[in-house]
């Protein structure tokens, strides 16, 4: 069975700070790993991600209220992760790299 083993972020004070966040790691049985400092292509796929995020949802229209942009969140990242084929994963979308255990849990 595939399973977590590493969880990397960047330095962000809430990383190291979050009790939920560690706990996370925790139950997991996952270690917790931290990127060098001043080194975002250390963490590309996330830096890659959030770019993604940017351009195709949080500046693709015009948001008149936090509760209209918190709507529609939920809806884009569902697509991102299922419905997405993503080149760098000959086509599939993030989703299938999910042991069926994972995926029990997600739907």
């Amino acid at each position: 069975m595939t399973r977590i083993e590493r969880v990397m972020t960047d330095n962000a004070k809430s990383y190291w700070l979050s009790h939920d966040f560690q706990a996370a790691c925790q139950a997991l049985g996952a270690r917790q790993k931290f990127t060098r400092p001043h080194c975002p292509w250390t963490n590309g796929k996330v830096e890659r991600f959030n770019r993604t995020f940017q351009t195709e949802w949080a500046y693709r229209q015009v948001f008149t209220s936090n509760a209209q942009r918190t709507r529609a969140l939920a809806p884009w990242l569902d697509f991102y992760n299922t419905g997405c084929r993503h080149t760098a994963l000959g086509g599939e979308p993030p989703i299938s790299r999910l042991s069926t255990n994972v995926l029990t849990e997600y739907t």
